[in-house]
């Protein structure tokens, strides 16, 4: 019995030195069994039974946390939480188990909570809490009756009674981060003091549990990045939300103004364009009653050939102001017939060089009126000074510009002598600058003369918002 003894008694004395190093502490950081309190566990006791164990504590806020050291062991099994937060686990009642929470604790406020398990036979809980501050006060949380159990309902994972609310439910869900408890949750019990029976007086060996820091949130987790971010985002979907308003309203002004346009058209069409057609009928039937050497014969010529012209303009006017008209086909269809009409009487030979197949571009007013200007001024040119036989007129859309040639071969002139002298020449390169296009000359004597206009296309990526549908503006035609 002796030797019994004295082998027990170098077995605790290394026991005890192995919980000095583990520890590495001085003062009540010694020996981690300094301070342990009493082993307790719910009212009953059932094998394979698990415990919820909870308690607050609180860390005065004018302090500084210069050492936290938790010591604890259930039996038979446990899993330790802290402000929500796992920190580890353990499953042997014979040692204890430190965890160092010095960089886990600050001043405020605390919740502890142990899930305890229990194969069979006895069970409980032992553990203290140390908490040293720099100004020397201290704060102990041990193992006693001051433990509330959390109900066995809270262990459902948040399955709902019959009889639950939502907000139980939800609570019940999360009980690792129960802040404060209810009335109704009962008091730990004492099984036995530290020492007692039937468990042990001396831990068989204490383990140095892996130092939990604490959780650093990346630069993109911070609360103020996050709430940044979401309110950029917020913004965003406002100025959408404002840019598709802005929009649907433009579409609508489109709209009206498309509208506006046609009615136009409708109008000139049908009232100004059947006077004018009366006018000339009217102008023609006189004609006929007259004499062949009748005096007014002269002048009722001249007022038919004025009508037919003003018909002529009128034509134009109304194909510029329909918005049936504002695409890229319909603008090199009537270009190209009004170049082969108008050098139908002439000894000038109309040669078209015109892509088969135009693509779907919209060209609004201005553009078109531009360019038929300009290719009217150059066809006119032609025909009064150039003495060519030959005239070319091409339409091609490339590089995301629409370019339209005029190219003849009579005998050309310097563009540098006659610019200055023709107005032609100067309007035709005003109108281009005003589109935000370009006029280009090249011509020689005795080797013809090429006009070229380029204009810009802008492709609007919100067509279908600013486009009218031709189908309603077709009703009003």
């Amino acid at each position: 019995m002796l030797f019994a003894a004295m082998v027990g008694a170098s077995l605790h004395s290394a026991r005890a030195a192995n919980i000095d190093d583990a520890t590495s502490g001085a003062g009540i950081y010694d020996n981690p069994t300094n301070g342990l309190g009493s082993w307790i566990w719910s009212a009953t006791v059932s094998d394979n039974q698990t415990c919820l164990l909870w308690r607050s504590f609180t860390v005065p806020v004018s302090g500084i946390v210069s050492k936290a050291r938790l010591c604890l062991t259930v039996d038979n099994e446990f899993t330790v939480f802290l402000d929500g937060r796992e920190l580890g686990h353990g499953a042997e009642w014979r040692e204890l188990f430190v965890f160092d929470l010095t960089p886990l604790i600050s001043p405020g406020r605390h919740v502890l909570v142990i899930k305890a398990f229990n194969s069979y036979s006895f069970a409980g809980m032992l553990l203290d809490l140390q908490v040293a501050l720099q100004d020397g006060r201290r704060v102990d949380v041990k193992s006693d009756d001051s433990w509330k159990i959390i109900p066995n309902p809270y262990l459902r994972g948040g399955a709902m009674d019959e009889n639950e609310s939502l907000t139980d439910a939800k609570i019940i869900a999360s009980w690792q981060k129960i802040s404060f408890p209810k009335p109704d949750w009962p008091s730990a019990v004492i099984k036995a003091p530290f020492g007692g029976d039937p468990w042990w007086q001396a831990p068989q060996s204490v383990n140095k549990m892996p130092t939990i820091l604490p959780v650093r949130l990346a630069f993109w987790q911070q609360a103020w990045v996050q709430a940044t971010l979401l309110t950029a985002c917020l913004l965003a979907i406002a100025t959408c939300l404002w840019l598709v308003a802005k929009l649907t309203l433009h579409r609508k002004e489109q709209w009206l103004l498309q509208r506006e346009r046609s009615r136009i058209a409708m109008d000139i069409h049908d009232d100004l364009g059947s006077k004018i057609t009366q006018l000339v009928l009217h102008g023609e039937v006189t004609q006929s009653e007259l004499p062949a050497d009748a005096k007014l014969r002269p002048q009722i010529d001249l007022i038919c050939d004025d009508a037919r012209d003003v018909l002529s303009v009128l034509d134009e006017v109304l194909w510029a102001v329909n918005p049936n008209r504002d695409d890229l086909h319909d603008f090199t269809t009537y270009v190209c017939g009004y170049a082969e009409q108008f050098l139908k009487y002439t000894s000038i030979q109309c040669l078209l060089d015109v892509a088969t197949e135009t693509p779907d571009l919209e060209l609004n007013l201005p553009v078109r009126r531009g360019l038929l200007m300009v290719t009217k001024e150059a066809l006119n040119n032609a025909v009064k000074h150039s003495g060519a036989s030959e005239l070319r007129l091409q339409i091609r859309c490339e590089h995301g510009r629409l370019n339209v040639t005029v190219e003849d071969n009579g005998k050309g002139f310097d563009p540098a002598a006659a610019g200055r002298n023709r107005n032609g020449l100067l309007n035709m390169s005003r109108r281009m600058a005003e589109l935000g296009g370009i006029c280009a000359v090249v011509s020689r004597p005795g080797e013809g003369c090429r006009i070229e206009f380029s204009v810009p296309l802008k492709q609007s990526r919100w067509r279908f918002w600013s486009r009218t549908p031709k189908r309603e503006l077709n009703e009003l035609s």
